[in-house]
């Protein structure tokens, strides 16, 4: 039987008290889930559209994305993920995966078989609520990026998601003063958001000239916090954190 690798595991309960209370117990029968511990380079699909995985993925470290291509091969990212997320918790109930999950960067996967995980939940039923509360945060942020992708500017847009990354990044504790790991490309932030790289640049240009904000080697510098939220929208109740984890 695999063994849970303690030290990096704790992202997931981390990851979890950053959006409500762990009971001791709770935390260690998290802790000691038997996990599968794999390092996987940069764009690889971790699991792809019309798999039927059985075991769910937990992201120790690094970066991943969750998303779709059209017929004509553009691709659309739903969602970044970072470490202590489990993307494709749903496959616990929803059989086959209607798109794919893929990394970013080379990153550290757990994977936790699937009767593994419904043990915890039999043993631990108030996680199921847990788990079910991090699925309607994961809704939420959706909905989020639905309104910028509708009804936001592409200057709005970018500053939003900057803050919405800042914002789950320190709740991980990975953020360091105004620097964050943001280690995406101009192309991955435009599929994200629904702009060509050209727009996106020209638009990252504009948010430096006005001294909000650096971005360079992976590394997201915030200049100005207070206004960077302003131009971005941003109101981080859609989060459901702690408020110890976003009052900037």
């Amino acid at each position: 039987m695999p063994s849970p690798p303690a030290p990096l595991a704790r992202r997931l309960v981390q990851k979890l008290e950053s959006i409500t209370d762990l009971t001791e117990a709770e935390r260690q029968a998290l802790l000691a889930l038997p996990m599968r511990v794999q390092e996987t380079r940069a764009d690889q699909d971790i699991v792809r559209e019309g798999d039927r995985p059985s075991h769910c993925c937990l992201l120790l470290d690094g970066f991943a994305c969750r998303y779709k291509f059209t017929q004509t091969g553009r691709r659309q990212i739903f969602a970044f993920h970072t470490p202590g997320d489990i993307p494709d918790i749903l496959t616990l109930h929803l059989k086959t995966m209607d798109h794919s999950l893929g990394t970013i960067t080379s990153c550290t996967l757990a994977f936790i078989a699937h009767d593994h995980l419904r043990d915890l939940l039999r043993r631990h039923p108030r996680l199921t609520d847990v788990f079910w509360r991090d699925t309607l945060i994961d809704a939420a942020i959706f909905r989020e990026w639905m309104l910028g992708i509708g009804r936001r500017s592409a200057k709005t847009r970018i500053a939003h998601l900057f803050c919405e990354m800042v914002t789950r990044l320190t709740a991980v504790d990975l953020v360091d003063g105004n620097r964050s790991p943001l280690p995406i490309t101009q192309t991955e932030l435009g599929d994200a958001l629904g702009l060509s790289t050209v727009h996106v640049n020209r638009t990252l240009q504009e948010l430096r000239g006005d001294a909000l904000l650096e971005w360079e080697g992976g590394v997201l510098t915030v200049l100005d916090w207070a206004g960077l939220k302003q131009v971005g929208e941003f109101d981080p109740s859609y989060l459901h954190l702690d408020p110890t984890h976003f009052d900037r």
